[in-house]
């Protein structure tokens, strides 16, 4: 039988309960088999991560460690060069069945930014495409991001029946929870318990990481 899996990534500098709780709605109401989260090693769009590799991918795996069907996949990290989504979607599906269905779930925000990925016309033949929706934060998406969701949008996930090629627009709870500010508070001293699991919050104080003394 196709197995489903989801696919999330993202630079984790740290991982946070809105990345988790996105990753855990895709996973019940897509009914997907697993999800995998992959830290990105040299991200192509944005800046380099605060913390390195190693750390940012410890606190991946404290997150997801009891969390059933959730799991990290360090590929990126093994990668030399930018982490490029199609290497990466070329790469599972040497790994596996030719109708294993693979989920690729990205924010809003990135999809509007899809025409400007590397080999991005490509993307859609490896994967299906799951696009998480805030409705108090409405994206404009430029032409070519319309005409292709034009062409390939359906209007359920359960339409999706073909191995890739098809955009769902997936509506998430919304959690005003970023990277960014989780940052900002450990650089004023402040508590970020409840932003991120727990067994990260106590790695992050362990390790003194994004501490305004970490960075002297």
């Amino acid at each position: 039988m196709a197995k489903k899996i989801g696919i999330l990534g993202g630079t984790f500098d740290p991982v946070h309960i809105g990345h988790l709780r996105s990753a855990i709605e895709v996973l019940e109401s897509c009914e997907l088999d697993e999800v995998r989260l992959i830290p990105g090693a040299v991200p192509p769009h944005r800046a380099t991560p605060q913390v390195g590799a190693q750390q940012r991918l410890d606190m991946v795996r404290l997150a997801v460690e009891d969390v059933p069907r959730l799991s990290v996949d360090d590929r990126e990290l093994r990668r030399q060069g930018p982490s490029w989504t199609i290497d990466t979607l070329l790469s599972l599906r040497a790994e596996l069945a030719a109708d294993d269905r693979l989920y690729f779930i990205l924010g809003e925000d990135a999809f509007a930014g899809l025409n400007r990925w590397h080999r991005w016309q490509e993307i859609l033949q490896h994967c299906h495409l799951l696009v998480l929706q805030r409705p108090q934060m409405p994206v404009e998406l430029p032409d070519a991001v319309q005409a292709l969701l034009a062409e390939c949008g359906v209007a359920d996930v359960t339409a999706m029946q073909q191995s890739a090629g098809q955009i769902a627009l997936i509506r998430q709870t919304p959690l005003a929870v970023s990277a960014t500010a989780i940052r900002s508070l450990r650089a004023d001293n402040r508590s970020i318990r409840f932003l991120v699991a727990d067994p990260v919050a106590d790695y992050i104080q362990q390790h003194g990481l994004y501490a305004v003394a970490a960075e002297h």
